[in-house]
This record gives structure tokens, C-alpha cells and sequence, in this order.
């Protein structure tokens, strides 16, 4: 009987160990962590969002420059099959307001079980064994193909063969539920060409820092029915309205890591990037010049923003941290600020504190199968690869459709 090593206990790698105990291979899954799915789980915590259910087209494009290779994968497992797998396992889901897709009862531990009940009795095989607390470190023998691995355990060094290896190790946020990046280097080394990993879908310190009155009174308070408009040197733009949160060095939150990607890239060019936010996105510039012009006879400035255009706590406090007392006091620009406050950010927070990694693995180093071409017999899957998505379902549902397609690569390879 062929054996094939998983490394890598998340959702990519559990999908691929999923497809090959299905085909009665005997799969072995090692993680360094003491148990699998970590990172799912947290995923989990405020209501698992497991995919989403907008047009293919619309999908597919919050890709970015990897849609080509992105939606390859979504054809062998799209988002109405990441559901078809959940209710396979026992699990309903449901569509949410915003076109997002969560289990019935929102919860991601329910799912995750069911799942390692099937990965250990499948229908035909062995059943998966799982190896935890095994922490990949390399090959052993210098001559090595790339199936004979060494791992570092409580007990000490364990070696191990096999006839294929899935690498599904994930990118290099939340280290401390197992993916820290320590696999580049290892990579590197064999000739696998593995573009740096960023911080995607993260949060952003804004330039000189916050103020002591702002951040003390505000840090963790939301931006709630704002916008933001951002075009970068090249020309590109966005523009979306939704929320955010101030946090002690800048802003993080929905809205921003939605524009995370172009902001993160830009600031790396160029060293800053300043965004347009629209306080008051469902008023027109005209409406709000009227009202901020309206006399205010005795009434404070703040007392006349609040009763005309409901401007108050942070709203008010952002236009008092970011414009002069002149400024304040010209109704023109004032009013030109409510609706296109200019933020600049000058750096992303640390890569361990984003939701998710962009960088990896290249495509290019891979065949269609997701084999690294250096090393025959070695796949890749889930977030170690080179791409970033928006949060939404998206990020989850490209990990299970890398995992699927490394797992049939995989099938085939040992069939040849």
C-alpha cells in the first residue's frame, strides 16, 4: 500500500488527506502543534464563515493578480461544494445578509469533529494517523529527493519515508497556533522559488501616531458608516463603504483590510499611502457644506457638527486630531474634510498579528498538479502558496480546493 505524509493539520492539509484516504491510500498527517485545525477553530470563534455565496465571476476576481491559478482550483471545488462537504458531514449552513456562508449553528468545532471522525474511518483504507507534536525540519541525507523527512519531537528526532508529501504548512501569521514560515528557508535550500511573505488582511499604523487624547478615549472604538476612497501611483482604485477600528498606533478592521493588499503594496513602493475617508458617505458634499454653514449662533463647533450632521466621538475626534484649528474653522475645508479626510499610513503591523499571508510558494515553481517541479513527489497546498484574498469565505475556500487539487496530484503521481 502507497504512504503518503501530510504536513500540515489545517484545512488544506486535512482536505488533501481527505481525498487520498478516500482512494485507500494510507495517510499520515504531522503537525507540529499538540492538536489539528488550530487556526480554523479560531476562525470559528465570532462565527465560521466557510465561503460565500456571490456569482463565480465576482468570486474569483477577489483573487487579484492569482485568479488564473485561483479559479483553476475553484473548478475542482467551488464554494456550492465547500457546502456540499459541509452537509456530507453532518453540518448545514446558511447564507448570511451579506452574501457570506456559516454553518447552521455558526460554529467551526461541531464540523471539524465529524471531519477527523471520517478522516479516521473513511469508507475504504487504513484511516488517517495523525502524528502530533511532530515539527518538520528538513530531509535527512543531502541526497534526498525530497521523501525522507526529519522531525523534531518531544522525544526526539523522527525520521520518516514515503512514497508522496503534501506541504500544507501554512503562511506565516499566528505562529503561535503553528504557522510561523519557518518552512521557507527549507524550501529555499531545495531550489523552490518562494516569493516573501507579507501581512494580508492587516491592520495599519498611521503616520506620526495617534495623539494621547485620541488613542487613550478611542483605541478598539468603530468608524461605523464610513467609506473609504484610495487610488495607489499606479492608478488603481478602491472605494467601499462599511466600518473600521481605531486601535492605539492606526486602524485595522473590515473596511481596511478589505483595500489591505493595495495599501500594504503601496506603502512598500512608496513608503506611505494616504486614503480619503468620507464620514458621512450617504450625505452629498453640497448637503453637508450647507450644513456646516448653517449659523450656529452661541453653539460650540462640536455642539453644531452634532446637531446637523451628527458628528460626534470618534468621527469628531478624527477631524479635530487631523485638521489645524484653522481648518476647523473654515467651513470650505471642513466640510471637504468630512468627505475626504486625508489618513496617511506608513506600515503594516507585524505579519504574526494579520489574519493572513501573502507570499509563498510561486505557481510557477509547481506544476498543474501543485508538484513543486524541483522536488517530484512534493506538493503544496493552502496558504504557503503565493496568493491573498479578502476575508469573506474566500480565504478558506481556496485553502480546501488547493488541498483537493494536491491530493488527486498526488493520486495521480503514485498511478504513474
Amino acid at each position: 500500500m502507497k504512504k503518503v505524509i501530510v504536513i500540515g493539520g489545517g484545512p488544506a492539509g486535512l482536505m488533501a488527506a481527505d481525498v487520498l484516504s478516500a482512494a485507500g491510500v494510507a495517510v499520515h498527517v504531522f503537525d507540529a502543534m499538540p492538536s489539528v485545525g488550530r487556526k480554523f477553530l479560531l476562525a470559528g470563534k465570532g462565527g465560521l464563515n466557510l465561503t460565500h455565496a456571490e456569482p463565480a465571476d465576482a468570486f474569483a476576481s477577489r483573487y487579484g493578480h492569482r485568479r488564473a491559478q485561483i479559479e483553476t482550483l475553484l473548478q475542482g471545488f467551488d464554494a456550492q461544494q465547500v457546502r456540499e462537504w459541509a452537509k456530507a458531514l453532518g453540518v448545514d449552513t446558511f447564507v448570511g445578509t451579506s452574501g457570506r456562508v456559516f454553518p447552521a449553528d455558526l460554529k467551526a468545532a461541531p464540523l471539524l469533529r465529524a471531519w477527523l471522525r471520517r478522516l479516521r474511518n473513511p469508507a475504504a483504507g487504513p484511516g488517517v494517523q495523525f502524528h502530533m507534536r511532530h515539527r518538520w525540519v528538513g530531509w535527512h541525507g543531502e541526497t534526498s529527493q525530497g521523501l525522507q523527512l526529519t522531525f523534531e519531537t518531544p522525544q526526539g528526532v523522527v525520521q520518516a519515508d514515503a512514497d508522496a508529501v503534501v506541504l500544507a504548512l501554512g503562511g506565516g501569521s499566528w505562529a503561535r497556533l503553528g504557522s510561523n514560515g519557518a518552512w521557507v528557508p527549507l524550501l529555499h535550500a531545495r531550489g523552490v522559488t518562494v516569493a516573501p511573505l507579507l501581512p494580508a488582511n492587516c491592520g495599519f499604523d498611521v503616520k506620526g501616531g495617534w495623539s494621547e487624547h485620541l488613542s487613550s478615549r478611542f483605541a478598539g472604538k468603530p468608524f461605523k458608516s464610513v467609506a473609504i476612497h484610495f487610488t495607489d501611483s499606479q492608478g488603481v482604485s478602491f472605494q467601499r463603504q462599511g466600518e473600521f477600528v481605531a486601535t492605539d498606533t492606526g486602524v485595522e478592521g473590515s473596511l481596511i483590510y478589505a483595500a489591505s493588499s493595495l495599501l500594504r503594496d503601496e506603502i512598500i513602493h512608496q513608503g506611505h499611502a494616504t486614503l480619503q475617508l468620507d464620514l458621512l458617505p450617504d450625505m452629498s458634499a453640497d448637503k453637508v457644506l450647507a450644513e456646516v454653514r448653517h449659523p450656529r449662533g452661541s453653539r460650540s463647533l462640536s455642539s453644531h457638527l452634532k446637531s446637523r450632521l451628527n458628528l460626534e466621538g470618534l468621527k469628531a475626534a478624527m477631524l479635530h486630531e487631523l485638521l489645524t484649528k484653522d481648518q476647523m474653522n473654515d467651513p470650505v475645508q471642513l466640510a471637504a474634510a468630512i468627505k475626504a479626510l486625508p489618513l496617511t499610513l506608513v506600515a503594516t503591523r507585524p505579519l504574526d498579528e494579520a489574519i493572513s499571508t501573502a507570499g509563498g510558494v510561486l505557481f510557477e515553481a509547481m506544476d498543474a498538479h501543485l508538484m513543486l517541479e524541483p522536488l517530484p513527489g512534493v506538493f503544496c497546498a493552502g496558504e504557503m502558496l503565493d496568493w491573498e484574498a479578502p476575508t469573506g469565505g474566500y480565504l478558506l475556500t481556496a485553502c480546501l480546493a488547493s488541498g483537493k487539487k494536491a491530493g488527486e496530484g498526488v493520486l495521480a503521481f503514485l498511478s504513474r
